[in-house]
């Protein structure tokens, strides 16, 4: 997950180049939302029903819809590093989201680490804010970190249903989100011309989206919503080696201090003691995710 997200950061910046954001957006999840279809169809998968299905929803207007408009129009200036580290404050977010929801206990080491990443945060920021990356560019980065924490501990409130099924929903919201923002701004719909920006889409679409988000909610499905948001954090390692090699990206000191703060987050969040398990929403019997209909 960490491997696939921190390069999925450097191919949309290719896709940016050629196609407008929400348009481009909605061109990688269409792709995706149809395969994970097909692997539904497939495998004869049940698709979310009832209080699922709501959830479902809720999760791909904020996780798809949201947290991707956001993204993709803010990494049209901000680099690929500079946008993951900024999406290091997740955890923070996700923590503090999931006091609100009763998801979690109150830790203090957990709001230590989330604070130590948004101490790095402002090491970037203060680097980094100029002509090249505006701030406006930033807000948007940290108001898409908001809403990906928001659908990750959302989508605990609501009972299970198998990781490809749900995506396949999630995604088809996601994309009416983006299509709709897309029809509203009179972006052009055109079909990408050059050879980098269909490797881009096709990575996207096959790893970055669909194999990405079944692995994050399989691990959803396993840990608390704060853990399972420190991938975030360590996201940017990936992202800075990769826009390095592939943009040329220059890596400045603040981006590489800031960065180390993030990191060091994550032992102080997470890795230093497990958290434990929270109250957790009663949510009737799991479906057998093996046996047929």
């Amino acid at each position: 997950m960490v491997l696939i997200g921190g390069t999925n950061f450097v191919a949309v910046r290719f896709s940016n180049r050629e196609l407008p954001p929400f348009w481009g957006a909605s061109l990688r999840f269409v792709a995706a939302a149809l395969l994970l279809f097909a692997i539904t169809a497939a495998r004869k998968l049940p698709l979310p029903r009832g209080r699922a299905l709501l959830g479902t929803v809720i999760y791909g207007v904020l996780g798809f819809g949201a947290f991707y408009a956001l993204a993709y129009w803010a990494l049209r200036h901000v680099p690929a590093g500079l946008a993951a580290v900024v999406l290091a404050s997740t955890p923070l977010l996700t923590f503090l989201l999931a006091l609100l929801h009763g998801q979690e206990q109150f830790r203090w080491r957990a709001l230590g680490g989330g604070a130590i990443a948004l101490i790095g945060i402002g090491v970037i920021f203060r680097g980094s804010v100029g002509a090249d990356v505006p701030l406006l560019s930033l807000i948007a980065v940290l108001a898409a970190a908001l809403c990906f924490a928001e659908s990750s501990v959302v989508v605990k409130n609501f009972p299970k249903t198998h990781p490809v099924s749900t995506n396949a929903v999630a995604m088809a919201t996601g994309v009416a989100v983006l299509v709709t923002l897309s029809l509203l701004l009179q972006e052009p719909w055109r079909v990408p011309g050059r050879a980098s920006t269909w490797i881009a889409l096709s990575y996207l679409s096959l790893l970055g989206s669909s194999a990405a988000f079944v692995l994050f909610l399989f691990i959803l499905g396993r840990w608390t919503a704060s853990a399972a948001s420190y991938l975030f954090v360590l996201f940017p390692i990936v992202a800075i080696i990769a826009a390095a090699l592939l943009e040329h990206a220059p890596v400045s000191p603040s981006l590489l201090f800031g960065g180390g703060l993030v990191l060091a987050s994550v032992y102080a969040g997470v890795i230093s003691q497990p958290p434990p398990a929270g109250p957790r929403p009663k949510l009737g019997p799991e479906p057998c995710l093996t046996c047929p209909e």
